[in-house]
């Protein structure tokens, strides 16, 4: 089986199936898993911690990312690591049946997590490095649209369907089925990059270990020696702050029996409100942000995505207080927060592809970035179970409004260069060192 391209194709044949892959396995672990276990006994509290835990190796990939710089192609890890993740998930769901099926399946979803992290690396090397700034931004859209369809059929239509058979096989049958079904559709995504994915750029040889760690080193200098980075960081980590609170929580929150102040909806309805409602929302809002920063430019259009991103929020407010038993009024509210979670998110990629990723090692620095990213997501949403447990539901989801404040702040205020000529000037002053 050979990885090498024979030919160019058209971005609109890879950019969504690479980017939906690069959805799956994220969401699978952040929202899906936490769903599962939930049924299966594991409490809020051990559920939020270690499902987040185990997603260290989206904030960790910098410390190999320069790795994958130097062997083989981008295209090559990108389908090696579709296929382990793949198989991998085929372990999960043969782990289900065990005693200590939540310390195994914990594992298992850990070697995903360090698998997936991999492939997002190696995929946004090769979206940055094959496709031109023009382009980055006319398919910012589309990538952002098939991401996110990746979380809403993830969290959504597979989540309904587990919720239709736990009814008919029980808890662990169905949720056996659901990993096989992740499993089936990363091996097969696998396959099929074989032969349409670019390759990306082909690595540099290295001759030992100390010339990979000397280039590790010479990345975090680099990084940490960009013009307004600490600016950069900040903004990176409290973009998604409030967002680290929210989303490990609702899905919980909407599952809660109404006695403890949830909305005590069958696992089936969930799958409903994500996957029904949630799903155009959400990729129509991507695609709608990618037009919209193209026709307003990025630095017009960031507050605004921003705002877009984190005010709707609000609506899991709503329902904490309200506690609605009307599925198309708790699925209304998905759709707006859906929609402007959407709209606003292809904001930071491309902030952090255009802004903070151009230089000597652009793939790598966009690990960095989005490694960054993950840090500012995770944090909150390890403390998340322990908070919804603490104050219930209706503070929370107060309380993730007023997460919401610092990333107004940095968003306002975040410094602006120019991307073509800073990654000149950036080059030119990395070879120097």
């Amino acid at each position: 089986m050979s990885l090498k391209e024979n030919k160019i194709h058209n971005p609109a044949t890879w950019i969504p199936s690479v980017y939906f892959a690069m959805g799956l396995p994220f969401v699978a672990i952040a929202t899906a898993s936490a769903l599962m276990f939930k049924n299966m006994g594991i409490s809020d509290t051990q559920n939020a911690f270690w499902t987040t835990v185990i997603m260290l190796p989206w904030t960790l990939k910098p410390l190999w990312s320069p790795f994958l710089e130097m062997f083989k192609t981008k295209k090559h890890f990108v389908v090696i690591t579709e296929l382990v993740t793949g198989i991998v998930f085929g372990l999960v769901a043969l782990s289900l049946p065990l005693n200590d099926f939540f310390r195994y399946a914990i594992a298992l979803l850990a070697i995903v997590a360090f698998s997936g992290s991999t492939h997002d690396i190696a995929t946004d090397g090769i979206y940055i490095n094959v496709l031109s700034l023009k382009d980055q931004a006319k398919y910012i859209g589309w990538q952002g649209a098939a991401y996110n369809l990746a979380k809403i059929l993830t969290a959504g239509a597979f989540v309904f369907m587990a919720g239709q058979l736990e009814i008919s096989f029980g808890v662990v049958p169905a949720w056996m089925i659901v990993m096989c079904v992740y499993g089936v559709i990363m091996v097969s995504l696998g396959l099929y990059h074989i032969r349409m994915l670019p390759s990306g750029g082909v690595a540099k040889e290295v001759t030992s270990f100390h010339e990979g760690m000397q280039t590790l080193r010479d990345v975090i200098k680099t990084f940490f020696a960009k013009k307004n980075i600490a600016w950069y960081i900040c903004f990176i980590i409290l973009y998604r702050f409030a967002e680290g609170f929210a989303i490990k929580i609702a899905p919980l929150f909407f599952k809660a029996a109404r006695e403890v102040g949830g909305l005590g909806l069958t696992t089936s309805q969930i799958g409903i409100v994500y996957g029904v409602f949630g799903a155009a929302a959400f990729v129509l809002g991507s695609i709608m942000g990618g037009y919209f920063i193209a026709g307003r430019g990025l630095k017009r259009a960031l507050f605004y995505l921003c705002c877009s991103f984190n005010i709707p929020f609000a609506v899991y407010a709503f329902l904490s207080f309200t506690q609605p038993d009307n599925l198309y009024i708790i699925g209304s509210a998905v759709v707006l927060e859906y929609f402007g979670y959407g709209f606003g998110f292809v904001g930071l990629m491309l902030f952090m592809m255009q802004q903070v990723s151009p230089g000597k090692y652009k793939m790598a620095h966009y690990a960095f970035a989005s490694g960054i990213m993950n840090l500012g997501f995770m944090i909150p949403s390890m403390l998340s179970g322990y908070i919804s447990d603490w104050v219930g539901y209706k503070v929370f989801f107060m309380w993730v409004l007023v997460a919401t404040i610092p990333s107004f702040l940095v968003s306002w205020f975040v410094p602006f260069g120019n991307p073509e000529t800073d990654e000149k000037k950036t080059i030119a002053e990395t070879a120097d060192l």
